[in-house]
Formats: C-alpha cells, sequence, structure tokens
C-alpha cells in the first residue's frame, strides 16, 4: 500500500487534509472531494490553497497542478483540455460542468469541487459510468439501414436534413446534464436521461437512418422517456449549449403523430 506524505505547508485536521498557499499574492481555495474505497474510510473534503500567479486560468490547471505539485493521490479524469471529450465532468460549486473550460474566476468565493452527482464513485472524483454508457449502448447509437447502400456512393442528405441534426450531434456524452436531472436521480434505473435521449433523437432526426419505427418501439415506455418533467436542469448545465428537453419534446411529438 502507498503511503501518503503531507507536503511542505500542509496539515490534518479532524474532517480531512488541508494545504497553504503561504506567501502567495493571489491565492484560490478550492475544498475537494475525497474518498477512496481501499481505505475503508468516509469521505472527506480537503482544503488546497493555489497560486493563482502560478497557475493557468482554468479549474482543471489548478486540479493538475494540486495532483502534481502538491497530492498525486488526487484522482479525476481529464483528456483533451479543449471541452471535447467530456472526461472532466464534476459539480463546481453546485452546478455540473466541465473543468476544462470553466474559468476560476467565473466562480465565486471558495471553489468547491465534487464528483457528478447521484452516481457510485471510484475514487475522489470519478463516477462510475457503466450504468450510464449500458444505456447508451440500448439505444444503438449508430445508422441502421435496411436498404442497399447505393453503389460507390454515401447516403447523401440535403442541406437541409442535415441541418435538423445540429445541436444534436455535438453531444460529448459527459453527463452534466444527465445527473443534474432529479427525474433520473430517482429513476436512473429505468428512465435513459436527458444525454442518452438527445442521442435517441440524434438518429430518429437523422434521414439516413430506416429504422425509425423499431427506435420508437423502443421508447414507447412509460418510464424510459415519460419520466422528463422539462425542468430544463439539462440546458441549463450542457457545456456545449444543447437542450436535451427539446430533443425529448421532439421525440414524445413524433411519439403523438404516429398514433394519428
Amino acid at each position: 500500500m502507498a503511503t501518503f506524505t503531507l507536503p511542505k505547508n500542509s496539515k490534518i485536521n479532524g474532517k480531512g487534509r488541508t494545504h497553504s498557499a503561504q506567501g502567495a499574492a493571489r491565492v484560490q481555495k478550492f475544498k475537494i472531494y475525497r474518498y477512496d474505497p481501499d481505505t475503508g474510510e468516509n469521505p472527506r473534503y480537503d482544503t488546497f490553497e493555489i497560486d493563482l500567479d502560478d497557475c493557468g486560468p482554468m479549474v482543471l490547471d489548478a486540479l493538475i497542478k494540486i495532483k502534481n505539485e502538491i497530492d498525486p493521490s488526487l484522482t479525476f479524469r481529464r483528456s483533451c483540455r479543449e471541452g471535447i471529450c467530456g472526461s472532466c465532468s464534476m459539480n463546481l460549486n453546485g452546478k455540473n460542468g466541465l473543468a476544462c473550460t470553466t474559468a476560476m474566476d467565473d466562480l465565486s468565493g471558495e471553489i468547491r469541487i465534487t464528483p457528478l452527482p447521484h452516481m457510485e464513485v471510484i475514487k475522489d472524483l470519478v463516477p462510475d459510468f457503466t450504468h450510464f454508457y449500458a444505456q447508451y449502448a440500448s439505444i444503438r447509437p449508430w445508422l441502421q439501414t435496411v436498404s442497399t447502400t447505393p453503389s460507390g456512393k454515401e447516403r447523401l442528405q440535403t442541406p437541409a436534413q442535415r441541418e435538423k441534426l445540429d445541436g444534436l450531434y455535438e453531444c460529448i456524452l459527459c453527463a452534466c446534464c444527465s445527473t443534474a436531472c432529479p427525474s433520473y436521480w430517482w429513476n436512473s434505473d429505468k428512465f435513459l436521461g436527458p444525454a442518452i435521449l438527445l442521442q435517441a433523437y440524434r438518429w430518429l432526426a437523422d434521414s439516413r437512418d430506416e429504422m425509425t419505427g423499431e427506435r420508437l418501439d423502443d421508447l414507447e415506455d412509460p418510464f424510459k422517456l415519460y419520466r422528463c418533467h422539462t425542468i430544463m436542469n439539462c440546458a441549463n448545465v450542457c457545456p456545449k449549449g444543447l437542450s436535451p428537453a427539446k430533443a425529448i419534446a421532439e421525440t414524445k411529438k413524433m411519439m403523438a403523430e404516429r398514433q394519428i
């Protein structure tokens, strides 16, 4: 088992570790959720102070600095640093977002960082996405056709048909929207949630897909689709500016239209 050694300017109190940035002119304080199931200890918060004059502007810059220079045991996901991969999704001062595209200056006071809410935690800021990805796979997120592909050609779309995919294909599956949705908190075992339903509508809206009826049949369920109550938390937290609630409403509209 690895031994954790407290760095300089650190101390332990009754609830967690703290690290101060002594002598820094501009200091930002972070309160970060810590949990390691291997230790058998309860979750705690550790407090870190960062010298803003020696750190990049984004929350992810601060997390990387803490991990590299203060506490190498701090665990979080990150990859692209450009808001494309969705890896660094977490809860920042009570609102879900991406650490790589959230500037520290846009968050007031002490910055409190926790994992995405209402998901099991693997360690520290890393939630377990196993169920989320299983739900994504359940909607069969790929183009499905029954007709023969035109010889030597792609399946073409008009500009108007392609435009219908705008606001859908940009989803990066960061799960910020789903984990901000109370209906998903309560019914995540049966309700697909905003992210997966947006992805489902992306294929329903695609003129090249030929399995619309089957896709709608799969969603015709009291829980999979209809637990959405349009409170708009999903749109409020989406780091890409998308509206899963609108996609869900369009799916419900398609369900109603095929009954006429």
